[in-house]
């Protein structure tokens, strides 16, 4: 069993892609739309890397904890 979170969140894309942590609400916002989910519900790091084309293993990078 892993300890690594599968949620992704605004400050983790600020950190992937070097812009702000606005912008990552609003692209979290933006790939919620697109997987027509509801705004409670959290977007996993593998439909972050689908969305983005980032491979998941570069993501996984990023993620401190």
């Amino acid at each position: 069993m892993s300890n690594r979170r599968i949620c992704i969140y605004p400050k983790d894309v600020q950190r992937i892609t070097g812009k702000s942590e606005r912008y990552g609400r609003k692209l979290l916002a933006k790939i919620r739309t697109h997987l027509e989910k509801e705004p409670h519900q959290f977007i996993t790091l593998q439909e972050f890397s689908d969305y983005t084309g980032i491979q998941l293993a570069e993501i996984e990078k990023y993620i401190l904890d």
